[in-house]
């Protein structure tokens, strides 16, 4: 006798376990028990496991009996002509949804080509085996597994339209790419999620080293195309103030602050202030500017202190730019905060271009910074004249084993000379044989290299180079947000060494272990 559990809870014991759920899954298909029932025999402790909670994943997957598809062309056709829905299919036990404990017993195969006698079910699509950003990766069928995680990883970071209305919003900190577009090659993932979400730009691609500038995964990059606008963002950031009241009955003032005041720094950074003590939109700000004016009672009074005369200085507790920030007023919005306490929040903007030490990727977890930016007439260039925007090294590729980074290149070159989009989706892809075929139909060469002249000597590059077009990231991590230099500033009180921290003016420390 073996026991069977339901939902986690012992319901009673049944003879013939393998037979009892064999049973219970004819049921299902035929439609007597719920389509979300699953059962699972457990030989090792004898054991029998039905469940029908809620809020288990599962999947759909297509049953196969007898090493053949129980979807036939039949139901394909009437699919098609709307004669039969998916919820048809399921109720004739065509598809069934599996959760992680029935799928343990089953063998699914990912297509049509691969089912063998053992074979249980296959996928409705193959590229249901990734998740949502993994499967927007084209050709991912081809890379190593570990770097199609990291390419995911890498869109995630990537600077795009997070949102349409984006000028009525306050973030916390906010990039926006001015100049997003739709990926050449792409998934068919892409149009379900939607093109408007894509974050990045199609680029031309040279596999070149340049002076080493490029070695250990750096880029070199073509200024030509950053003054085009390649890559180029704006960063938002907001700073807020409230109008705090503390007991015993003193408020904080929103102003224009005295220089009696306690903390007051200089005049210079109160010049934007207007009258109410709030600075006017469009103003050219940077680290150190006041954006709101305030000022708040002396905290900790003693008992003698309150008939005192510093019982009246008030303190500076005014908004500032952060130390090493610059930028515009964006907008000034003036509202109340949760508790009915004025609040006043102020968006300041900074248009960025890319520079050296900003982070690029293309989706295959090929990531890196920019090692040198190099003027237009120094980059080499096609016998079409075409000069690429980025320089990629060539020695990024074998160990990694990216394949699809190149498959990408050609078949963007394809696309771009064709003026079509490409089908890069996993398994289901257009074949890497066609479009060679088609890119030496175009007038170039089917392995997608051609020759370069050097822009600075103007001699032939020796070896043939690759060159396509791809779809490029650029990542959050800038330099302008990680840079950090000091020469002297402000220490902390108790140990006399430098602050820590980069808002702060820290500094940096150098300690036994570093």
């Amino acid at each position: 006798m073996s026991d069977v559990f339901f939902n986690g809870e012992l319901a009673g014991t049944v003879e013939g376990p393998q037979e009892f759920v064999q049973s219970v899954i004819e049921s299902r298909r035929q439609g007597k028990l719920s389509k979300f029932i699953n059962v699972q025999y457990r030989k090792v402790l004898d054991t029998v496991y039905v469940t029908l909670e809620r809020n288990r994943l599962a999947r759909p997957l297509i049953v196969v009996k007898d090493s053949k598809l129980l979807l036939t062309q039949d139901h394909m056709q009437r699919l098609r002509s709307g004669e039969m829905k998916w919820s048809d299919l399921i109720k004739e036990g065509v598809v069934e949804y599996l959760d992680c404990l029935e799928e343990e017993n089953t063998l699914i195969a990912l297509d049509e080509a691969h089912i063998t006698k053992d074979h249980t079910h296959m996928e409705v699509n193959p590229i249901a085996i990734f998740g949502i950003t993994t499967s927007l990766v084209p050709f991912a069928n081809f890379n190593q597994s570990s770097k199609l995680n990291r390419g995911q990883k890498s869109q995630k970071q990537a600077i795009g339209c997070y949102t349409l209305n984006f000028p009525n919003r306050l973030e916390t900190a906010v990039n926006l790419l001015h100049y997003p577009q739709i990926p050449l090659v792409r998934s068919a993932t892409q149009k379900l999620i939607g093109d408007e979400r894509a974050a990045g730009q199609n680029i031309v691609i040279a596999i070149i080293n340049f002076d080493g500038y490029n070695m250990a995964d750096a880029i070199v990059f073509n200024k030509g195309s950053i003054q085009r606008g390649l890559g180029r963002s704006t960063y938002f950031r907001p700073y807020a103030a409230e109008k705090l009241r503390y007991p015993g009955g003193q408020i904080d003032d929103i102003l224009l602050p005295n220089k009696d005041i306690q903390g007051y720094t200089v005049e210079r950074d109160y010049r934007l202030l207007e009258e109410d003590g709030i600075i006017s939109p469009e103003s050219e700000v940077k680290g150190g500017d006041v954006l709101i004016g305030r000022t708040s009672p002396p905290r900790f009074l003693g008992k003698l202190d309150a008939f005192s005369s510093t019982a009246n200085i008030r303190k500076d507790t005014s908004t500032r730019v952060r130390y090493g920030e610059n930028g515009v007023v964006n907008k000034v919005v003036v509202t109340e905060s949760e508790d009915g306490a004025p609040l006043i929040r102020v968006d300041v903007r900074e248009t960025r271009n890319p520079e050296i030490g900003d982070k690029f990727a293309s989706r295959h977890g090929q990531k890196g910074v920019i090692g040198l930016v190099v003027p237009e007439q120094d980059i080499p260039f096609t016998a079409s004249g075409i000069r690429p925007d980025i320089l990629f090294s060539p020695n990024g590729l074998p160990k990694r084993m990216t394949v699809a980074h190149m498959i990408e290149a050609l078949a963007g070159k394809v696309g771009a000379l064709a003026g079509r989009y490409i089908n890069g989706t996993s398994f289901l892809s257009e074949h890497a044989a066609d479009l060679r075929q088609q890119l030496f139909e175009l007038g170039f060469r089917d392995d997608g290299t051609e020759l370069l002249m050097d822009g600075r000597t103007g001699k032939q590059v020796p070896a043939r180079i690759f060159v396509g077009n791809m779809y490029y990231l650029r990542l959050k991590h800038q330099v302008a947000d990680k840079m950090q230099s000091r020469a002297r500033g402000p220490i902390a009180l108790l140990t006399r060494q430098p602050t820590e921290g980069k808002a702060k003016e820290g500094g940096l420390r150098l300690g036994e272990m570093e």
